[in-house]
């Protein structure tokens, strides 16, 4: 029979562990609920696949497969060795400036083949990396931290295979997040190109429909590019579509107003989120003459603001006139 309610409050006296260890337990499972949170978070941000695109896989014939190795030192794969598959196209001009691109979420680096080939054609070698999780690199769950640690080591490589070279970051998409912070971290790089960039992911998704959410704070893949912008050394181009219904050109607008110059800022009339390098291929060949100068050295041109845009739901607003594509 149940024990008399005078019993079961003398053994709560008599074991003073038992609270903490509740509270322990209560610990421990919303830490499990906040991991779970921050996986599903990564999963869904990044969706890292191993699927890829068929147009991109006919658009990387004749482009060699390169494999850069590291070893993380971030958990949770701290001290485990990493594969990154990635695809380079080469200049004949053995002095040809080099370029980093950093893709943005879903498919694998096949897909950035056709843009590959339009950086080439401004004059650049590429190198396309696959962050973990992505295509034929190492199979694990990506996060913020670890996709820069991998484009770090791809920057690294680029030293390594092209010492003399001007060596450029190049970013699209969630990619661009990406490029401003290494770009942020190194202080070699000649240059750095956005295409479809935003300020933070926290006002990417104020921007959308349903941004009124007070669920912000819940965000734990932040890519606070807006915080890092400013601290970047180099040249720096934004490109953006006008069309873009991805990201918000106001928000590519915002960060631009945060960066130092030299830098241009191209928007592309007509374009949408996945083809400003086709539609503004003219515009963003004499932004690059014009910033970066010939064979990639830093001009002294001007720099050209951004089009008059709708103010951001977020603090900050644009500046008001344009470089149209």
């Amino acid at each position: 029979m149940p024990a008399p309610p005078t019993a079961g409050r003398s053994v709560l006296r008599a074991s003073p562990a038992l609270p903490w260890r509740a509270l322990a337990l209560l610990l421990c499972a919303l830490c499990t609920g906040c991991a779970v949170v921050d996986f599903e978070q990564r999963r869904w941000i990044f969706q890292p696949t191993d699927n890829t695109w068929a147009p991109g896989v006919a658009a990387a014939a004749g482009m060699q497969d390169v494999w850069i190795e590291h070893v993380s030192a971030h958990a949770p794969d701290r001290g485990e060795a990493v594969r990154l598959h990635a695809l380079w196209l080469g200049q004949a001009d053995p002095a040809a400036p080099v370029l980093l691109f950093l893709h943005g979420v879903r498919w694998d680096v096949h897909a950035s083949a056709p843009r590959m080939r339009q950086l080439h054609a401004h004059g650049f070698a590429v190198l396309a990396v696959d962050y973990r999780g992505f295509g034929r690199s190492t199979d694990t769950m990506p996060s913020e931290t670890l996709v820069a640690e991998d484009a770090r080591a791809a920057w690294d490589w680029l030293a390594r295979a092209h010492p003399q070279a001007r060596r450029f970051i190049y970013g699209h998409s969630l990619g661009a997040a990406i490029a401003v912070r290494l770009a942020h971290e190194v202080q070699d790089e000649a240059g750095l190109v956005l295409d479809g960039a935003f300020t933070s992911l926290v006002d990417v998704f104020r921007s959308w429909r349903w941004g009124w959410l007070p669920v912000g704070w819940m965000i734990t893949q932040r890519f606070d590019a807006a915080a890092r912008i400013a601290q970047v050394g180099s040249p720096v181009l934004l490109v953006h579509a006008r069309d873009d219904t991805m990201v918000a050109p106001r928000l590519g607008s915002a960060l631009y107003e945060r960066a130092l110059p030299p830098k241009r800022f191209v928007l592309v009339d007509g374009a949408v989120h996945e083809d400003t390098g086709v539609v503004g291929a003219a515009a963003i060949g004499r932004a690059l003459r014009e910033l970066f100068g010939p064979g990639g050295w830093p001009a002294t041109a001007p720099s050209a603001a951004p089009a008059p845009l709708p103010p951001l739901p977020a603090p900050h607003t644009p500046s008001p006139t344009t470089a149209r594509g």
